[in-house]
């Protein structure tokens, strides 16, 4: 199995880590896939992160600079349910107050459908 997987649903984009740890031998290619979402127009990102039991710092700070970088273009990230150190650690960092924090995948994509229609109406 891959450490991570790219799927698309619904013209988003998701990021799945395959990994229980995910630390700073990772983050640098983690910070590559999520480089090439942005650059193929891709302004909401979804990581799925429900196999990840612990992130150190540096894989972190690639989460919270996608985030930064997905902001300025009008976008968002949205992190699916964290294993439960790895969610500790977004409270202790005081990140989980930056990210949109999702139990699954299917509530993670529900949130951008709605958002996407309501602005579809909004237009119309």
């Amino acid at each position: 199995m891959l450490d991570f997987e790219r799927r698309m649903a619904y013209g988003f984009v998701i990021e799945k880590v395959n990994l229980s740890r995910a630390t700073i031998k990772e983050a640098q290619e983690f910070k590559v896939l999520l480089e090439e979402d942005i650059l193929r127009g891709h302004t909401i990102i979804i990581v799925d992160l429900s196999e990840c039991e612990f992130m150190d710092s540096t894989f972190i700070g690639v989460l919270v600079v996608t985030f930064k970088k997905l902001v300025k273009l009008g976008g968002s990230l949205k992190i699916v349910k964290p294993g439960l150190f790895a969610n500790s650690i977004l409270n202790y960092t005081g990140s989980i107050e930056v990210f949109e924090i999702f139990d699954t995948l299917d509530e993670a994509l529900a949130s951008i459908k709605d958002k996407k229609h309501l602005r579809e109406e909004i237009l119309n």
